[in-house]
């Protein structure tokens, strides 16, 4: 036989495929609920992060749904014979975070020490854009885009400009953008709003290591919020998307399946 390449699966995808298995082998039937984030990462052996990556990845494919206050339930009729949504080559939202915080910092940095005042009034523009857009009930997520590629061309490096946008066009997946519906509320925008406005200022100061700090605390603010438990989400901002049952909602007992393998990191 042929020789067949080695797959190097991502963690969060061997978490999903192993519980999606048992989802169709029946272990957690249709309308139950899943056991808490904390005991199904306890029992694969696994970080939080990567377990909440694994069940974004399972909610996109409609094997779950998460019902704000309540829980995590595999839905009424699980697509158990329809193809699997190939997202192998979607990247873990949480790790493109924390790869963002290593390299904008550093772009901040830079674009503190290259940049002019025309690129700084550019960036200011890109800021009211986001405000503007926030007021009007519109999604502020391409203004935002426009805010961090405008800090990338401050820096007059070219390269760091397209591998910024790079790594923001990556967060507007289908896995990215089902964990951000969860999280995205008008106080979070206007949080992320005056964060970049804490980027300009170090900015305008031409203070390199004041941009670095507040881009990756900018960055660090995200990573917690959609690292926190999902099942708490506050009312989200109008047009962003609604998911999930009302708070109050009668609670299904958790299922017992069968032991959970722990995931394979070394396969990462």
């Amino acid at each position: 036989m042929p020789i067949q390449v080695v797959e190097t699966r991502r963690l969060y995808r061997q978490i999903s495929e192993q519980l999606r298995t048992l989802i169709v082998a029946g272990e957690f039937p249709a309308g139950s609920r899943l056991p808490s984030e904390r005991d199904l990462s306890v029992q694969l052996g696994v970080s939080r992060p990567s377990l909440r990556e694994a069940l974004i990845a399972l909610e996109v494919e409609g094997y779950i749904e998460v019902r704000m206050g309540s829980g995590i339930y595999v839905s009424d009729a699980p697509p158990v014979s329809a193809p699997v949504l190939d997202l192998s080559l979607e990247e873990g939202p949480l790790e493109l975070i924390q790869a963002r915080l290593a390299l904008e910092g550093e772009v901040a940095a830079i674009a503190a020490r290259m940049g002019r005042k025309a690129q700084f009034d550019a960036i200011d523009q890109a800021i009211n854009q986001m405000e503007s857009d926030a007021a009007s009930g519109i999604n502020p997520l391409e203004a935002d885009a426009l805010f961090h590629a405008r800090v990338a061309e401050a820096t007059g490096n070219s390269v760091l400009v397209g591998i910024v946008r790079r790594l923001f066009d990556l967060r507007l997946g289908p896995l990215f953008d089902q964990l951000h519906s969860h999280f995205e509320t008008a106080d979070v925008w206007a949080q992320a709003i005056a964060e970049h406005r804490e980027v300009l200022k170090a900015l305008r100061a031409k203070d390199p290591v004041a941009a670095k700090a507040a881009m990756q605390q900018h960055m660090n603010i995200a990573y917690k919020r959609l690292s926190s438990s999902m099942i708490k989400s506050p009312k989200r901002v109008a047009g962003s998307k609604a998911t999930g049952k009302p708070r109050g909602a009668a609670l299904a007992p958790a299922v017992s399946a069968r032991p959970l393998q722990r995931a394979k990191t070394k396969t990462l």
